[in-house]
């Protein structure tokens, strides 16, 4: 395996959308989503592990998940999580680990994950991702994997390349969600990839490109060059962190760099990002309600989400197309068509019954 191959893998976020299972002391990456045996956070580590050496793969979370990182991942080390110490959105914590990464192996090439995507076909995802890796080698690129668009979903951000016969393609630019027109338009288009938010460059490429795009962020975190992996590390980021700009890495970045190409997906892809995208790619029952970690009898019941724990018996009549949720003080039974809204009954619930809710 070779050993400039670095990941970061990406594990700080709440998953506000899959409330009540996902809550900001136990969000969704750490449960087992699917019914597996295995947490979203275990499922991407051993994804990665396929081609990354296990000792390289970051996690980058937030300081208050750091524990549930090293009791659900034991085979790795206190030095592989990567905590913030501030919500920052990713362009500070990339650039964060990418000193730090850089500076334990200045050849390191790396790839950017998400921690609770579903990829089925691993195989493809490790080829797709090689070859990645022999391109940023080679060259002073950025790269990201898009996913071939499947209807016009206007939930993703898009990816528009220039039509040209080569199998890694420049990017024209990037579109955050769109209104399904226009979504529409895009995949008649032809051209246009969902943006999966799987990034892929060397160490080097991404740090000089903070340095032309992001000077001030780049100038605070290169205070800390001579404590990177030392015990000061952390005294320094709880200083300087906080003091980074909120910005994503898109914008920050990709959007304003001339050197980004992507390579179309070969793979199966979800983003598991709301409840109604777990539905889909459960197995379903002959009722087609998709069942985690129950019993269920149901009567005049379809196309529900349905999930307790402990194999708890749910008895269903009359519900089509719910979200059913059982998760210890909390019973959620919801239209599936309304899934975005859950983030606002999140709030509703925690100013009536309090934060602990949520």
């Amino acid at each position: 395996m070779n050993k400039n191959y670095y990941a970061v893998l990406m594990a700080g976020g709440i998953g506000s959308r899959f409330w009540p299972v996902s809550t900001t002391e136990f969000p969704k990456q750490f449960h087992d989503m699917l019914g597996t045996g295995e947490t979203l956070i275990q499922r991407t580590f051993s994804r990665l592990s396929k081609i990354v050496p296990s000792q390289n793969i970051f996690i980058l979370t937030n300081e208050r998940y750091n524990d549930l990182v090293l009791e659900q991942l034991p085979e790795i080390e206190q030095r592989q999580v990567v905590t913030e110490p501030a919500m920052r959105n990713t362009a500070p914590c990339i650039l964060y680990a990418s000193m730090k990464i850089q500076k334990e192996n200045p050849n390191a090439v790396m790839v950017v994950a998400p921690s609770d995507h579903w990829i089925e076909d691993e195989d493809a995802f490790v080829s797709n991702l090689k070859q990645c890796f022999d391109s940023c080698t080679k060259k002073d690129v950025l790269m990201t994997l898009g996913i071939q668009p499947t209807f016009p979903n206007t939930g993703y951000g898009y990816i528009q390349y220039k039509k040209e016969d080569k199998a890694i393609k420049k990017v024209a630019q990037f579109t955050e969600k769109p209104d399904y027109d226009t979504a529409k338009r895009f995949l008649e288009e032809g051209n246009y990839l969902w943006n999966a938010g799987i990034f892929i460059w060397s160490a080097t490429s991404i740090i000089n490109a903070f340095e032309k795009f992001q000077k001030q962020m780049t100038s605070l975190f290169e205070q800390g060059n001579d404590v990177y992996n030392t015990d000061q590390e952390n005294d320094f980021i709880c200083t300087h962190y906080p003091q980074a700009e909120n910005i994503s890495i898109d914008y920050a970045i990709l959007e304003k760099a001339e050197n980004v190409y992507v390579l179309p997906a070969t793979f199966d892809w979800n983003d598991l990002g709301t409840w109604g995208s777990l539905y889909d790619k459960l197995d379903k029952n002959d009722a087609k309600n998709a069942v985690v970690n129950a019993r269920v009898l149901s009567q005049e019941a379809s196309g529900n989400m349905i999930m307790a724990s402990n194999d708890k018996i749910v008895v269903v009549d009359g519900l089509e197309n719910y979200i059913i949720v059982d998760k210890d003080d909390v019973l959620l039974i919801y239209p599936k068509k309304k899934e975005q809204d859950i983030k606002q009954v999140l709030k509703k619930v925690k100013d009536t019954y309090g934060e602990q809710y949520g």
